[in-house]
């Protein structure tokens, strides 16, 4: 059974992107939000194995998004996905419950290996 994944981000063109990545690698995307209202909707109707998660997105941010599945799903297993690499903000975003953070432009490599670390961590 494929693990299914919710890709969160504003820019169509980055949920396209990972969800290509992941597809190729065998993982079922189950859905898409494009504001963090939205990520946590559908985390809720979903409940898929894993987030990925962008920071900043329209409605609510990407942070606050993961406190709020966090809060639904203590288990919940989120990836951030971020253009923006500032220490403080990959600091915040573990703290709020993230188990992993890649910086974008990233390698398909590299948003697998974190992947497979979180899905281990099952």
């Amino acid at each position: 059974m494929s693990r299914r994944v919710l890709i969160c981000d504003d820019a169509v063109f980055m949920r396209t992107m990972v969800g290509e990545i992941l597809r190729g690698a065998g993982y079922e995307v189950v859905g898409e939000a494009e504001t963090g209202v939205q990520a946590v909707e559908r985390y809720r109707a979903l409940q898929p194995d894993l987030v990925t998660m962008d920071i900043v997105m329209p409605d609510m941010g990407g942070i606050d998004a993961v406190r709020e599945i966090r809060r639904l799903d203590p288990a919940a297993r989120i990836l951030m996905c971020s253009a923006m690499g500032q220490q403080a903000l990959v600091v915040e975003a573990i703290q709020a419950g993230a188990g992993e953070f890649v910086v974008k432009p990233f390698q398909p490599s590299r948003v697998l290996e974190a992947v497979e670390r979180l899905l281990a961590a099952a």
